[in-house]
């Protein structure tokens, strides 16, 4: 039976980014995923500034940014009127700005960088059960073959078996809305250096630019084709964007439809059994969270492992998870928050959209989004 000392089943950015974490400090690691190579869908698409700056850490950030877009400012928008506007140039940091890059290529720059360290992906291994002991945990895997770990992690994402097989609750419900993703090439009006979230009496629409000229397009619908198509996005952009024809859907690169989810685990400790990133928390694409949390969930564990490895302490662990959850829960509330005065009903619109743009007037507001939103209020 292998071993080694920390087991990570997920290998999304979460899971690479602890693992380099883990590989910098020389800690025994193995990271698994049940997915081919080249599977991810790709549904993120910014690394806010508390993340490049954990990165940095990581010797990533720089590689990422050669491959990103930088956008400073976050607006919410009904229709051209502008409603709260947030500008990241004033933040403190090295990363004032939203970087915009694919998913994809997140995990391309974090597994190249841990291939570097030595590291590697087994793919595809399916976890299908874990058993905890006094000194460690046993893995069991799709193929029959076991494994022995120190410590397990789940980084495996919102239907995790490493919290199912922890007995953790996973509390909170789906959002009535579907969601649809669609990268497209657009003309016209669309954002060249920030992020924009229309509120419009149809429903909300992020827009965002992404490098190589394309741009994303997210938008809670009721009915979906079962195949996304360009005309299906222009009439999105045309109803809830900045008018009819002021954005152009010149070409439909990719398109998908999921469901969202708001949930935080009711601990990201059991044991030796430790959750992190989506299998951890969930929550709506408002306010690009997700995929940041993760990163920075990562950091923290690599931290509360290491002290639990090398120095024999497992209060770190303790921790991790009185730390991290209460920032989980905060996001999830946030983006909750923001998305159902998005989806709010027809009647309170327009009184939505007047309180807005009075606070969007205190600067104090528009310093605290920026701090939310560049995650650096969760330093």
């Amino acid at each position: 039976m292998n071993s080694t000392d920390v087991l990570v089943i997920g290998a999304g950015p979460t899971g690479l980014a602890l693992a380099c974490a883990l590989a910098q400090k020389k800690i025994s690691t193995v990271v698994v995923d049940r997915q081919a190579e080249g599977a991810n869908t790709s549904r993120a698409a910014v690394v806010n500034a508390r993340s490049l700056e954990v990165l940095e850490r990581l010797d990533a950030a720089e590689q990422l940014m050669a491959r990103g877009l930088r956008a400073p400012r976050f607006t919410i928008r009904d229709g051209e009127r502008t409603l709260f506007d947030v500008d990241f140039t004033l933040l403190p940091t090295r990363y004032p700005f939203s970087l915009m890059v694919s998913q994809a290529t997140t995990e391309e720059v974090l597994l190249r960088r841990l291939m570097d360290m030595g590291g590697s992906v087994q793919r595809p291994r399916t976890l299908v059960a874990v058993h905890q002991h006094d000194d460690g945990v046993t893995a069991e895997f799709a193929d029959r073959d076991t494994m022995s770990a120190r410590y397990v992690i789940g980084a495996d994402g919102v239907h995790s078996t490493v919290r199912s097989e922890a007995g953790i609750g996973f509390d909170g419900a789906p959002y009535d809305q579907a969601f649809v993703l669609a990268d497209v090439r657009l003309s016209g009006d669309a954002p060249v250096d920030e992020v924009i979230l229309f509120w419009a009496r149809a429903g909300m629409t992020v827009v965002a630019p992404l490098p190589d000229g394309m741009h994303r397009v997210v938008a809670p619908v009721q009915h979906a084709p079962r195949r996304l198509t360009s005309d299906f996005v222009q009439e999105l952009l045309d109803v809830r964007g900045p008018g009819e024809g002021r954005m152009r859907v010149l070409e439909l690169a990719w398109g998908s439809k999921f469901t969202v989810q708001h949930r935080v685990a009711n601990s990201f400790r059991a044991g030796r059994l430790l959750l992190a990133g989506d299998a951890a928390h969930v929550h709506s694409p408002a306010g690009g969270q997700g995929m940041n949390l993760g990163i920075q969930d990562a950091s923290a564990l690599a931290d509360a492992l290491a002290a639990a490895l090398l120095h024999h302490t497992d209060s770190r662990l303790d921790d991790y998870n009185r730390n991290r959850r209460p920032i989980a829960a905060h996001v999830v509330s946030m983006t909750d928050r923001l998305t159902r005065l998005a989806t709010a009903p027809a009647g309170v619109r327009s009184v939505r959209s007047l309180g807005l743009r009075a606070v969007n007037r205190l600067p104090a507001a528009r310093r605290r989004a920026a701090w939310q939103l560049s995650g650096l209020l969760y330093r």
